[in-house]
């Protein structure tokens, strides 16, 4: 998948009413937020952003042109209108070509474990982490197979497959999925065993009352 070029003009008016004039015309009113605290107003297209970020996750970097200049920023935050859903702003963070940046990751675990084959449970605590790298080598997503995961066994965050010039900020101890049987399966089998002798002791017959 190639970057993202979504083309932006810069703003000149404020306030909520323009903003309001803006989205009538089928745009979005953003800010980019450069590195060195500098922000630039901008509006974009609607639908060129729907459709160019359709799928991107937090890390992915899109380029923002503005008037013929580019930049390279994340989609930070997106502010929906709660009944339609509608975008009504957006905040872009510029990042800066050679300086190392941070940035949290998103974890895609694919395959059918083992142990859920077996009758086990998944579960994954962890969906992101956090990292440190250049522009260059930070990756939109990490895919990880977990299909040989057994019950009772775990994989930690340790365990992904990392790039070159990658380094890691979330502890490497973290689990990221794990496989075991549900207590709940275990209660039945206890409370069938304890019933057990009490269903005997009910179906025995009664003593014989001497005269």
């Amino acid at each position: 998948m190639g970057k993202v070029v979504l083309k932006a003009k810069n703003r000149q008016k404020f306030g909520s009413a323009e903003s309001r004039r803006i989205r009538r015309a089928g745009r979005i009113p953003a800010v980019l937020y450069g590195r060195s605290g500098k922000s630039t107003s901008i509006d974009l297209d609607a639908l060129e952003f729907t459709r160019g970020t359709k799928g991107i996750s937090e890390s992915t970097i899109v380029q923002v042109e503005i008037e013929g200049k580019a930049h390279d920023a994340f989609v930070k935050k997106t502010q929906r209108n709660i009944i339609d859903g509608n975008i009504l702003h957006i905040d872009f963070y510029e990042v800066e070509s050679g300086v190392t940046l941070r940035a949290k990751v998103s974890i895609i675990l694919s395959g059918n474990p083992i142990g859920v084959r077996e009758g086990g449970m998944l579960e994954k605590p962890v969906s992101e982490i956090e990292v440190e790298c250049l522009p260059k080598d930070l990756p939109e997503r990490i895919e990880m197979d977990i299909s040989d995961l057994k019950a009772n066994h775990s994989i930690h965050v340790r365990d992904l497959p990392l790039g070159e010039g990658i380094k890691l900020l979330t502890s490497p101890d973290q689990v990221l999925a794990l496989v075991k049987f549900a207590k709940a399966e275990a209660a039945p089998v206890a409370a069938a065993a304890e019933a057990a002798p009490a269903a005997a002791a009910a179906a025995a017959p009664a003593p014989e009352k001497k005269a």
